[in-house]
């Protein structure tokens, strides 16, 4: 018996293991593709408390250090059920390993979003790709576009005209959704040429990409890019489907809990980007791990 299970090991899942971990519980960590979440693939880190800039990746691995030498344990595993048995939660996982645990916390995270056309599965990993960082240097001294107009997509173009020719950044408005500061940094870079109220209409090439064509939101016009690699970086969507009939999701899929974490389930909590949340942020996604780690372990000292 597990006192605190946790799905997911990026910034609220292992922010969540430290504080369980040192609260003296046993705790374990399952996740099912790489330790550190979506930030591990991020470049440079500059918005989190106590570092001036930090690397994704690096940031992540000292998370789970941390959280590995106070004891918690990590699972490569990808939980595919959870049954509720009022004192204990039994998760059941691909692997066909089952886990039982006194208390929950999904800190599953999300993943990315697709753009919707046909031609994207064909060219996933035939220039279409979702992490610069994972995927860049393919692209050196190449043309490269990026979709989007967040922080991500922004932060994209940048560590991409490092190291690519030329970087097309592809918005569907004028206005980007991204901090001021980013986006002054993205437009002061001679090699990043901004493609504004325009969508990704198709893609083409063979036996790789070679064209994306563009509509224009406002004419409805077409025109054409040559680019060698296409990334994508839209937003993301929740990975909650397999606790749909345990616990209250929201009309997108998000688990619905309150900023103490709580779910409609006793002993379930949630952390990090997949819960309902209006910001989210490494420091929301840490503080979210802290305070659930600390509600689970109460809940789990009722049955001490």
């Amino acid at each position: 018996m597990i006192d605190i299970l946790i799905i997911g090991a990026g910034t609220a899942g292992l922010t969540a293991a430290i504080y369980a971990a040192r609260a003296g519980k046993s705790v374990t960590v399952l996740e099912c593709e790489s330790i550190g979440g979506q930030i591990s693939s991020s470049p440079l880190v500059e918005n989190y408390p106590g570092y001036q800039n930090i690397s994704g990746s690096a940031f992540s691995d000292a998370l789970y250090e941390q959280a590995t030498a106070l004891g918690a344990k990590l699972e490569f595993a990808r939980a595919t059920s959870v049954q509720d048995k009022g004192d204990r939660k039994i998760v059941t996982t691909d692997s066909g390993t089952t886990f039982e645990c006194r208390a929950l916390i999904v800190a599953s995270g999300v993943k990315h979003r697709h753009l919707g056309i046909d031609a994207e599965a064909a060219y996933a990993g035939r220039g279409v790709s979702y992490c610069a960082i994972c995927d860049g240097a393919f692209f050196r001294n190449k043309i490269t576009a990026v979709v989007g107009g967040g922080n991500a997509a922004l932060q994209s173009a940048i560590y991409l005209s490092d190291i690519c020719e030329k970087v097309y950044l592809i918005h569907r408005r004028t206005g980007f959704r991204a901090e001021q500061a980013v986006v002054e940094k993205m437009q002061s870079i001679g090699n990043i040429e901004q493609l504004l109220n325009k969508t990704v209409a198709d893609l083409s090439g063979e036996p790789t990409l070679s064209t994306v064509t563009l509509r224009d939101t406002v004419t409805g016009e077409t025109s054409e890019i040559t680019v060698n690699g296409l990334f994508v970086s839209i937003g993301q969507v929740p990975e909650n489907d397999v606790y749909r009939d345990l616990i209250k999701l929201d009309e997108s899929g998000f688990i619905v809990a309150d900023e103490s974490c709580l779910t409609s389930c006793p002993g379930v909590f949630a952390a990090g980007d997949c819960r309902t949340k209006k910001i989210r942020q490494l420091t929301t996604a840490a503080a979210d791990g802290s305070v659930a780690a600390l509600a689970a372990c109460d809940y789990v000292n009722q049955f001490a």
